[in-house]
């Protein structure tokens, strides 16, 4: 699973996930560009690589915004001249009341940052990807969107979508060989669940770097007969 010289745009490079895959793709000899809102944030967590000429970080960017989006791709291109593999790890996670409770704020709030934000990146990278007639895309749903459970149902509607776009997606590009596939984790085993779930079992949760080699394979060309999946992706739980 290499991906020698290889341009993958990582976006939600700070979070947890995010930072997985981007340390795995450089040890596989990928050219990463590292996307987060914050520049400061993203040039401290990856100070070591800041001002590598074989790695961008691209900071401010705001990827519910198309026009920002637009100059990511300009950036990325300007610097490498092309998009192999694109890797949406930002989302967010909000729940714990009935649907007739739950605020609309955070109906929003999970629809703009799990599926607006999906999206809105593919459709940045997918012109370069077919000028190339090659790409590969990675999303990222999870376990619920598989079906709706108590008290979770943005959640797990706003994951759903991400699936039926990969889906959607994937139908669409396949001919340009362009492989379109998402990941479903269960619990991932970060400090911020931990902390939320001080009782849980973590030893059933599923460590970041272990998802990040399952998108390592998806973003290299053993993939290449894989197109519309979604990967399970549950540890032991």
């Amino acid at each position: 699973m290499n991906l020698q010289n290889k341009v993958a745009i990582v976006t939600g490079a700070v979070g947890n996930l995010g930072t997985a895959t981007a340390n795995l793709f450089q040890q596989a000899g990928a050219k990463t560009v590292l996307v987060d809102r914050s520049q400061d944030r993203v040039r401290e967590a990856f100070k070591d690589i800041a001002d590598a000429d074989n790695h961008l970080l691209a900071g401010g960017i705001d990827l519910s915004d198309a026009a920002s989006l637009g100059k990511l791709i300009e950036q990325t291109l300007g610097k490498f001249g092309r998009v192999d593999a694109l890797v949406n790890t930002v989302g967010g996670y909000r729940g714990g009341k009935p649907v007739h409770e739950a605020e609309l704020a955070d109906w929003d709030f999970l629809f703009n940052i799990n599926v607006r934000t999906t999206l809105l990146c593919c459709r940045a990278v997918i012109p370069q990807m077919l000028r190339q007639n090659r790409g590969k895309i990675i999303n990222v749903a999870s376990r619920d969107g598989l079906s709706g459970s108590a008290e979770y149902a943005a959640y797990s509607a706003s994951k759903s979508a991400v699936l039926r776009l990969t889906e959607s997606l994937a139908a669409e590009l396949k001919t340009s060989s362009i492989n379109v596939n998402c990941i479903m984790p269960g619990t991932i085993d970060t400090p911020q669940n931990r902390a939320a779930v001080p009782n849980g079992d973590f030893s059933k949760w599923v460590e970041p770097a272990a998802i990040a080699e399952v998108i390592l394979f998806l973003a290299s060309d053993a993939s290449r007969a894989v197109n519309g999946a979604a990967l399970p992706v549950f540890g032991k739980g």
